[in-house]
């Protein structure tokens, strides 16, 4: 690794500006950001609907940024940080892999520079003074039966989903329902990702609403006198992380939002830095076209963020072989009819884009045991489908080098105009927005809302919080509601089961089926691979 001084030299940052955490990672704080006329432009790598298995979403990206270097760019790449939970569970590292990968990986993995611990910190100690200001009585109308923030922790753990507090007498705090999240679903986590600066900060954090009065009043942090205390636990972390890909590009890794009830993407702030020291900026939306892609441009871009000049839609042979019926024993098989069935689902996620007004680039991420007449069968597929261009990519195998025509395909791209345009517009009713993206985004033939579901987003649009975009929870794995419902369905019943709020982050969740906040451990959790040889290096981790 190159050391970070170096690193952020190369984007026009002097070495006394950053705050070094060791010798290959720092911050950059926010009075260090250049003040510059021109910015560079952003591309999003998305991708199809993914399998259980992972298609190379955050690998391609990396693996862009090193292929745009050795065309002579100067990229910066934005990620979100990983979660704990995830890495010693089922999912592993969020870093990439093979010869793309971010570094240094392990810290990066593990506690990185804190920022995590610092939001469940600031999020506990809010759920704290909740439960204390009920205990206490110095919130008139707060009781236990209206406190709806949960606390969130940083290991996967079933056992915590659901929970009774204040157990063993009066003086242990109110009884109540409760429950643990993981710490990348915190609403503060997505508050830090969302805000433009300090001031943005302290206001988002004063609407963040943890309950409600016997009357029907929402109470906020700001009427629990706590912002303050929030502030000073969270004002490193909302300083943009900066390390670089593995070879030598810089990358700020930034807060890592949950994908689902959340955004799903790197903070404002790390786009804005990068934007300013690079003339190209890739970064990652979570999940597919149908849900990151999604709130990346009405959330992301509606809260300050730079609009995109392109997107990459990630595909591979053996997601488009899923979609198309081939179960996970045989998709290494040669199987050109599946492979024509899962094209809906590429086709799809194409045209989402282009929804956007926006040009779409078709990353086929390869595999050791694609064919050529597959790799040909996509392609084609890619341009009739409207693609701008599409190319393979081997990141993976090769980095840079293996990523040079997807960078040739992408640096095309953005010469071409773009004006990015919304789906729904922020007047419309909850309901309205909510039939705009089932029928438009999830190919839904009408939606069914549950009773309480309703009458919730009924109660928000008489508390002023209809102006606010929609961020669906769903299934990852379909384009619909249902995980099963594989390839490009359409006309199915879109189901509302229930909608929730994160005022503090700025947008309302209608959850779409069950939506799990805290993963569990498997059976045989990466945990176990993870130890620390004689010389202190961690091993087993990637």
């Amino acid at each position: 690794m190159r050391p970070i001084v170096e690193v952020a030299g190369d984007m026009g940052l002097p070495a006394d500006v950053l705050e070094p955490y060791g010798r290959y990672k720092a911050k950059v704080p926010l009075e260090a950001f250049p003040n510059v006329d021109t910015q560079g432009q952003l591309v999003v790598v998305t991708a199809m609907t993914p399998t259980p298995m992972g298609e190379g979403k955050t690998t391609t990206a990396i693996g862009l940024v090193q292929g745009l270097a050795l065309l002579g760019r100067r990229p910066v790449l934005t990620l979100r940080e990983p979660s704990l939970g995830p890495v010693f569970g089922i999912k592993g590292g969020g870093t990439g892999g093979g010869r793309s990968r971010v570094m240094p990986d392990t810290e990066i993995n593990l506690h990185f520079t804190g920022d995590a611990h610092a939001v469940a910190a600031a999020h506990n100690l809010l759920a704290a003074i909740t439960e204390a200001a009920v205990q206490h009585r110095t919130m008139p109308g707060l009781d236990a039966s209206g406190i709806e923030w949960r606390r969130v922790t940083n290991v996967g753990d079933r056992s915590l989903r659901s929970i009774v507090t204040g157990l063993g007498g009066r003086g242990n705090g109110p009884v109540r329902d409760s429950g643990f999240d993981i710490d990348a679903a915190s609403e503060i986590m997505a508050v830090l990702s969302l805000s433009t600066g300090y001031d943005d900060l302290r206001d988002r954090l004063g609407r963040l609403l943890v309950g409600y009065s016997r009357d029907g009043n929402p109470i906020t942090a700001t009427d629990l006198n706590v912002v303050g205390s929030m502030m000073a636990l969270l004002k490193d972390a909302l300083k943009p992380n900066l390390v670089q890909t593995e070879e030598g590009q810089p990358a700020l890794v930034h807060t890592g939002p949950f994908g689902n009830i959340a955004h799903g993407s790197s903070s404002i702030l790390a786009d804005r830095l990068a934007l300013n020291c690079g003339d190209i900026v890739v970064t990652e939306a979570g999940f597919a076209t149908d849900l990151g892609f999604e709130k990346f441009v009405h959330i992301k871009t509606r809260s300050g963020g730079t609009p995109p000049a392109a997107a990459v839609v990630v595909v591979t042979v053996r997601a488009l072989k899923w979609h198309g019926g081939v179960p996970v024993r045989e998709l290494g098989n040669a199987n050109l009819d599946a492979l024509s069935r899962g094209m809906g689902n590429m086709e799809h996620s194409i045209g989402i884009v282009r929804h956007f007004g926006l040009p779409a680039v078709v990353a086929v991420n390869r595999f050791p045991d694609d064919r050529p007449d597959e790799i040909e069968a996509v392609k084609r597929a890619a341009l009739d489908a409207g693609a701008h261009a599409v190319a393979e990519s081997h990141a993976f195998a090769s980095g840079g080098a293996g990523s040079t025509e997807l960078a040739e395909a992408v640096i095309s791209a953005c010469k071409e105009p773009s004006q990015l345009h919304y789906l729904y517009p922020l007047e419309a009713t909850i309901q309205e927005k909510v039939d705009i993206l089932a029928r438009q985004v999830y190919g839904a033939g009408d939606v069914s809302w549950e009773r309480g579901a309703l009458r919730q987003a009924r109660r928000y649009a008489e508390l002023g919080w209809n102006n606010l975009p929609i961020c669906i929870a769903k299934t990852n794995l379909s384009i619909s509601a249902d995980p099963k419902l594989l390839g490009r369905p359409r006309g199915h019943t879109f189901p509302v089961t229930g909608i929730r709020i994160s005022l503090g982050a700025g947008f309302v969740y209608p959850l779409a089926g069950e939506i799990n906040t805290l993963p569990g451990l498997p059976r045989t959790p990466n945990a176990f691979k993870i130890d620390v040889d004689e010389k202190g290096n961690v091993v087993g981790l990637l």
